[in-house]
């Protein structure tokens, strides 16, 4: 089993290879200033959200409740890619 100090670090790692690999697509493709500082400011909420679950060790109420949604259907890309996540 890998330390907490372990864990973090691989979630740290993790979403600095997003943000470079989100640095990159922006830098050779025309994208929406806005489009890309909201996904940036969610990265980094989903980034402390992981945190938090690995210091507390377990869900409190808040983080586990469900989240209302809006019925939008995910871009085909993402979509793949959630199933490959899912199947692993």
């Amino acid at each position: 089993m890998i330390t907490k100090a372990e864990a973090r670090e691989l979630i740290t790692d993790l979403f600095e290879e997003e943000a470079l690999l989100i640095g990159g697509l922006v830098a050779v493709h025309k994208v929406d200033d806005d489009l890309v500082w909201r996904l940036v400011k969610s990265l980094d909420v989903l980034r402390g959200k992981f945190l938090r679950r690995l210091d507390d060790r377990e869900l409190d109420e808040e983080s586990a409740s469900v989240v209302q949604r809006r019925n939008l259907k995910p871009h085909p890309a993402i979509e793949d890619f959630l199933l490959s996540l899912r199947r692993a």
